[in-house]
């Protein structure tokens, strides 16, 4: 993959965290290793947020990749799709 193409999956996944924290009024500024849950995302957003990247990015995660350390922050959720993306690619 190109490194343009990894910059626009890492914007992609910030903007659905930032929607997220908006929907709650809680403040943005998430960066890409920042932990989601320090920022505030709860259980349910984190499923809201796995179920917009699946839109975002037109896949289906497998539920071995439903996993807390993939969603940790957006270098690892960015990380899982450009694996499924690749595979997908493959």
């Amino acid at each position: 993959m190109q490194a343009g193409s990894n910059a626009a999956v890492q914007t992609k996944i910030l903007a659905l965290v930032e929607t997220i924290l908006a929907q709650n009024a809680m403040a943005g500024g998430v960066k890409p290793d920042t932990r989601l849950a320090d920022a505030g995302l709860t259980s349910m957003e984190m499923v809201n947020l796995m179920l917009g990247v699946e839109a975002a990015f037109d896949m289906t995660l497998p539920q071995s990749d439903i996993t807390p350390e993939n969603f940790t922050s957006v270098e690892t959720i960015e990380r899982l799709v450009l694996k499924r993306l690749q595979l997908q690619a493959a």
